[in-house]
C-alpha cells in the first residue's frame, strides 16, 4: 500500500492517479502520432482531436461510474466531480472518446474509421499504464488469493464480505491485482493488434483494427468481471459481461460481414498514400520534351 498522494504544493495534493493518468495519455499520444504518419495522416491532427476526446472520454468514464454506484453517489455528490479519487469507467470512455473522434473528423472532413484505427493502438497502451492507478487508489481487485502476486488492501478500502477484518486482516490478507491483469492483457493485445494491423495491411478496411480492439477488449473484461463483486447487474448478469459480450459479438460479426460483402477498400490508407508518392514523384529522366 503507498500513499495516494504524490506531494504536496501548499494547500494542493498532487494525485498518483493523476500523474499516472497524465502519462498514459502522453506515451498513448504519441503512439497514436506515430501510427497516424504511418497511415499518411497528419499526426498535428491527432494531438488538436486528444482534447475533445479527453474531455468526452472523462466524462462518459464518469458518467457510467456514477450510475454504477448511483446509491452512493446520490448520497454524496459533492464526490461526483472528484475523478482525482478514482472512478473511471473505460467503457464510458470508450463511448465518449468516438464521440469526440466522430465530432473533430466530421468538422475537418477526416477520415472517422481510420482514426478510430489510429486510436485505438493508443487506447491499449493509455489502459494498460492508467491501469497502475488503481494500485495507487486501491480499487479494481479481486477476491482473496495465495497466490505471490496477491496485494494487500486496507480496510477502508475493503467492501463486502471482505470488510471483516477477523476473518480478512489487513496484515495478512492479499487479493488478486485485477489492475494488472488488466494492463498485462491490454498490452498483449496491443502486440497483437500492432502485428495485425501490419502483416495484413493491404487486406484490412479502415474500422477493422477499431473492431479487433471491441473484440479483444470485450473478451478481456467479460473475464475479469467475473472476479469483481458488487457488479452493477441486469437480469442477474453484471452489465459489464453484457457489455463485453455484445461487444465482441456485434464487432466480430460485423468485421466478418464486412469483408463477406466487400464494404470496404482493403488497405485503403496504403493505395492513397502510393499515390501521393507517385504524385510527389520527379518526372522520368527519359521522359524528356522533344524538340519541335
Amino acid at each position: 500500500m503507498i500513499d495516494p498522494i504524490a506531494f504536496r504544493l501548499g494547500p494542493i495534493s498532487v494525485h498518483w492517479y493523476g500523474i499516472i493518468i497524465a502519462a498514459a495519455v502522453l506515451l498513448a499520444g504519441a503512439l497514436g502520432a506515430g501510427e497516424a504518419r504511418r497511415r499518411g495522416e497528419n499526426p498535428e491532427h491527432g494531438w488538436s482531436m486528444l482534447l475533445p476526446v479527453l474531455v468526452l472520454g472523462v466524462i462518459g468514464a464518469r458518467i457510467y461510474h456514477v450510475i454504477h454506484q448511483w446509491d452512493y453517489y446520490a448520497a454524496n455528490p459533492a464526490l461526483i466531480p472528484q475523478v482525482w479519487l478514482g472512478g473511471l469507467a473505460i467503457t464510458g470512455a470508450v463511448v465518449g472518446g468516438m464521440l469526440g473522434i466522430w465530432l473533430y473528423t466530421r468538422a475537418n472532413k477526416l477520415s472517422t474509421l481510420r482514426w478510430f484505427d489510429i486510436f485505438a493502438t493508443a487506447v491499449l497502451l493509455g489502459q494498460a499504464i492508467g491501469r497502475l492507478g488503481n494500485f495507487a487508489n486501491q480499487e479494481l481487485y479481486g477476491p482473496p488469493t495465495d497466490l505471490p502476486w496477491g496485494i494487500p488492501i486496507d480496510a477502508a478500502h475493503r467492501v463486502g464480505e471482505w470488510m471483516n477484518l477477523q476473518l480478512y486482516p489487513v496484515e495478512t490478507a492479499r487479493f488478486h491485482p485485477l489492475f494488472a491483469y488488466e494492463a498485462i492483457l491490454n498490452l498483449v493485445g496491443l502486440g497483437l493488434i500492432l502485428w495485425i494491423s501490419r502483416r495484413f495491411a493491404h487486406r484490412l478496411y479502415d474500422g477493422d483494427v477499431f473492431l479487433i480492439y471491441l473484440m479483444w477488449y470485450g473478451v478481456v473484461r467479460t473475464y475479469l468481471e467475473t472476479f469483481r463483486t458488487q457488479n452493477w447487474v441486469i437480469a442477474g448478469v453484471p452489465t459489464a459481461i453484457w457489455i463485453g459480450v455484445g461487444a465482441f459479438v456485434l464487432a466480430g460479426g460485423l468485421l466478418l460481414l464486412r469483408h463477406l460483402k466487400g464494404w470496404g477498400t482493403p488497405g485503403a490508407w496504403m493505395r492513397r498514400s502510393d499515390e501521393t508518392d507517385a504524385d510527389a514523384a520527379p518526372p522520368d529522366a527519359t521522359a524528356e520534351a522533344q524538340p519541335g
